[in-house]
């Protein structure tokens, strides 16, 4: 199975926010935004792996700014890394001032999503290959958020965990 790189996945959705998409203060729903980062990251997800993929989890959401009525919306997404069957997909939201084009970053998200055959049985998916600085960042950081949800689950010991210990010892 050959290596593929994050831009092989690269996923932008485009969308406006429109008044029935919006709270009492006229800002789009974070549920909204939610569903929009989950498409783009499922989309992301199925171009790395050529499979049926599902949501395995939402791991960070940052909502930094509101998404105000009227707004053009931009969903960036594209994996970082990828393990056995599960692949991390890292989404950066933005808005697009419609008179300049000028683009603001608003939230992002960090989600991981299972390769699946027919059947629903996890597959093997990809390596990746980080490219540019950001990449490898995010790369680097996926094993250590992985091994906390990991530590945090159950499913692994604390002890084991030697890339998120490794913050913490010298």
């Amino acid at each position: 199975m050959p290596t593929k790189s994050p831009k092989d996945s690269l996923t932008i959705l485009t969308d406006m926010v429109l008044p029935g998409e919006t709270n009492a203060l006229n800002n789009l729903f974070g549920g909204e935004l939610l569903a929009r980062m989950d498409r783009a990251c499922s989309i992301a997800a199925q171009r790395h792996s050529s499979r049926i993929v599902v949501t395995a989890s939402v791991n960070h959401v940052a909502f930094n700014k509101a998404v105000p009525v009227g707004s053009v919306v931009i969903v960036e997404a594209k994996v970082s890394r990828a393990f056995n069957s599960s692949m991390e997909i890292y989404a950066d939201v933005w808005t697009e001032d419609r008179e300049s084009g000028q683009k603001t970053k608003v939230n992002e998200g960090i989600y991981t999503f299972v390769a699946v055959d027919r059947t629903g049985t996890p597959v093997k998916v990809p390596a990746i290959a980080p490219e540019t600085e950001l990449e490898q960042e995010r790369y680097d950081g996926a094993l250590r958020r992985k091994q906390l949800s990991l530590v945090l689950s159950g499913k692994m010991k604390p002890v084991d965990a030697n890339e998120l210990r490794a913050l913490f010892t010298s």
